[in-house]
């Protein structure tokens, strides 16, 4: 029998075609999250362009990876000395004395007693340091046989454990292997430090004075920087992007020093009650490698662990179990109280800023590279409160309201 039903008539054919698809076509650009076409183009556009310009930089910035290296320590030994120089000459600020020592000679006496400190210092630790770095140097011929000794003796055990050759030969390489690479990756740390110190030293000598200009024209340069801006909200913002700058180097430079000479203190300490022959000469390695970030610490564990096991295999377990501590409450309970506010960084983003720069510069990269990203979090707060927007690329992407409007 025939459907009695009414079928749906369909659709006038104008209606998908005419003046209804603008209000769906509408509807759809109103979406928040869907961008618009303009605003994908500017996106495709910027990043092409910093592709276009990426090798041009990596080039300036390698050019001038020494230049930048030696300004940055130059500004961080101002920062460093700073609060010497602000007791030296806070007497003499205001009162009856005002005007009696004028920020120059408090600076230059500020220096003079950091280089007394150092050459103090450097007489006292010296004789023995020495000392320590001679026994060890006399001792290295009985540790490599120590070392061949307990290889051979490790074998013997395979031996009585009935493995095959073939695994013992294995297990061997991998021995050497890993032997190998810790030693030739602390070596090329060393040697590429020393040599960078030997390269650069001349540079590195115009490091103080650089100093000292910074910190006797940080006024003048904060002002000269501040007119470069129109007076108003612009110039207003810049100041605060350089008192949060200074805030971050400050926190940055202090936590750096600090970190130092509570590392060497609690090593040398902790060496002597393990019973290490060379506490002394590993505290003051410990101290001078915790300025550099990861790679530092790391190597120190490394030469650390590797001479506390020609002593013994318990003594070099315990030295594991003692920096592996260390490492711990440094990084989580001391340099969190240190730094306070003045550093705002995942411990992640630490790690692949080091990795990053040691890649791009090598040593000075590896000094660079948490100062220059620090840097970077100051200038990315302050875009966003300037611009009044929730990120950089999220800027991009939005349109103005005007924009989105989609006229009838």
């Amino acid at each position: 029998m025939p459907d009695n039903k009414e079928t749906p008539a369909p659709p006038p054919p104008n209606e998908h075609i005419g003046g209804d698809v603008s209000a769906d076509v509408q509807r759809v650009a109103l979406v928040s999250t869907s961008p618009s076409t303009r605003s994908i183009v500017r996106v495709v556009v910027v990043v092409l362009l910093l592709l276009a310009v990426k090798d041009i930089l990596v080039l300036i910035v390698t050019s001038l990876t020494y230049l930048l290296f030696m300004v940055v320590l130059a500004v961080l030994f101002a920062y460093l000395i700073n609060p010497l120089v602000k007791t030296i000459h806070r007497p003499f600020a205001q009162g009856r004395f005002a005007g009696a020592m004028p920020r120059p000679v408090a600076i230059a006496l500020a220096f003079l007693l950091v280089l007394g400190v150092l050459v103090l210092a450097v007489v006292l630790l010296s004789p023995q340091i020495s000392e320590q770095a001679k026994d060890f140097v006399t001792n290295i011929p009985s540790y490599t046989t120590y070392l061949q000794s307990g290889i051979n003796d490790f074998n013997r055990r395979l031996d009585r454990m009935r493995v095959s050759d073939s695994l013992q030969t294995q297990i061997n390489e991998r021995i050497n292997n890993m032997l190998d690479s810790a030693g030739s990756g602390v070596t090329a740390f060393l040697s590429g430090a020393a040599i960078f110190a030997v390269t650069y030293l001349p540079w590195l000598l115009l490091v103080p004075i650089l100093s000292f200009f910074f910190l006797k024209d940080a006024q003048f340069f904060r002002l000269g920087l501040l007119r470069m801006f129109p007076v108003g909200e612009w110039r207003t913002r810049m100041d605060s992007v350089l008192a949060d700058v200074n805030e971050t180097l400050t926190a940055y430079t202090r936590a750096q020093l600090i970190s130092c000479l509570l590392v060497a203190i609690i090593c040398t300490i902790g060496f002597y009650l393990l019973g290490n022959n060379y506490a002394l000469l590993l505290g003051v390695l410990a101290g001078a490698f915790e300025f550099v970030p990861i790679i530092g610490p790391l190597s120190l564990a490394v030469i650390a662990i590797t001479v506390a096991s020609f002593e013994s295999g318990m003594q070099a377990a315990f030295t594991a179990l003692f920096l592996a501590v260390l490492r711990v409450v440094q990084d989580y309970v001391f340099y969190p109280r240190i730094v306070r506010d003045g550093i705002h960084l995942h411990p992640l983003a630490v790690i692949l800023s080091v990795l990053a720069g040691e890649q791009v510069a090598g040593i000075p990269g590896v000094f660079l590279a948490i100062p220059l990203v620090a840097l970077g979090t100051v200038l990315h707060k302050h875009f966003l409160e300037h611009t009044d927007s929730r990120g950089i690329i999220t800027n991009l992407l939005e349109e103005n309201q005007k924009t989105d409007e989609i006229p009838g």
